[in-house]
């Protein structure tokens, strides 16, 4: 048995070469010579690396079916707004009080937006992906055509990442999609916003939550979060002409006023600026569809991810975690 799945291998890496060491590959032989002329890699080094890669389809399945995608809200909410998130959540928050408190004091961004994340990316850490995060970056920039684009810029971060931080290339591990660490951030992200929040002089997302904290909620500042402004509200929707409105877009781009005059307004009672800008939510409910009105801060958690759902569920279960913290 044995020695059938090791011929098996062997006929695999022969009937398809995309599978076995990609580094002579005329499209990575021309990556790797970008990066020696535009970022002063040697040659030799770069190959090095590219010879430990494998092309992994495994990766290429995970990208074609994101739960995004292959779910509705009804089936997408219960995998992340849970009470046992809920209550990892407050945990993790009482273990690291200082640096939230640090963090909102300085960027303000609240705790319970930040634990949302991480407890949507990795569950508070426990669970990081298990993929070289070299071999993921290349299998996508180099066998997934529809995204290529993103994700070889991606991989060329990703080099300019390791050499600042003086790791190999091949050793750190994150998701198939290359995302790294307890805040799941690709390379670029964490080149442009991951912070030194412990003030050891080094950026680490795996190991140290000081940095996490404060890396996440530099990216949300950077990316237009307005301390103490609401996030989104479910609506109440009347009349037909609702019905024109573009649903589920990132940027605010109508009026609360605009949006009331179509018949939408918040199913609570809060005073909003009329021409403060907003988007309209739709979201699949196991008998019926809801509907919310997203507000600026609701667009900065989408810039973490740009769906719907997700920033949904990022949303609801910070307010599990600001509940149960009290």
């Amino acid at each position: 048995m044995k020695i059938r799945k090791w011929l098996g291998v062997v006929l695999c890496f022969i009937i398809n070469p995309a599978f076995a060491d990609i580094s002579e590959r005329k499209d990575v032989q021309a990556f790797i010579q970008e990066m020696v002329k535009e970022h002063g890699f040697t040659e030799a080094e770069m190959t090095s690396a590219f010879k430990k890669v494998t092309i992994n389809q495994s990766i290429i399945d995970a990208m074609n079916r994101p739960a995004e995608r292959t779910k509705q809200w009804y089936e997408y909410e219960p995998l992340f707004v849970t009470n046992a998130q809920a209550i990892a959540g407050v945990k993790f928050w009482k273990d690291n009080a200082d640096a939230f408190a640090k963090a909102e004091k300085e960027y303000g961004v609240p705790p319970e937006i930040i634990l949302a994340i991480l407890g949507v990316e990795t569950r508070f850490g426990q669970n990081t992906g298990g993929f070289s995060v070299l071999t993921a970056l290349s299998t996508l920039s180099f066998e997934y055509p529809r995204r290529s684009v993103f994700f070889t810029s991606e991989l060329k971060e990703y080099f300019l990442l390791t050499r600042e931080e003086g790791v190999d290339p091949a050793s750190l591990m994150g998701s198939y999609a290359g995302a790294m660490g307890t805040p799941q951030f690709m390379p670029s992200s964490y080149r442009r916003y991951a912070i030194d929040f412990d003030g050891n002089n080094k950026r680490d997302i795996w190991q140290s939550n000081t940095d996490v904290i404060g890396s996440v909620a530099n990216y949300f500042k950077a990316h237009g979060w307005k301390a103490g402004e609401p996030v989104t509200f479910q609506a109440n929707v009347s009349g037909d002409t609702y019905k024109d409105i573009p649903v589920n877009e990132i940027k605010p781009f109508i009026s609360i006023a605009a949006l009331k005059d179509k018949g939408i307004t918040p199913r609570e009672k809060i005073n909003l600026d009329p021409n403060e800008l907003a988007t309209l939510i739709q979201l699949k409910a196991k008998n019926d569809t809801e509907y919310w009105i997203g507000l600026n801060n609701f667009e900065a958690i989408m810039r973490y991810n740009p769906r719907v759902m997700y920033a949904m569920a990022v949303f609801e279960l910070s307010q599990k975690i600001k509940e149960l913290h009290g």
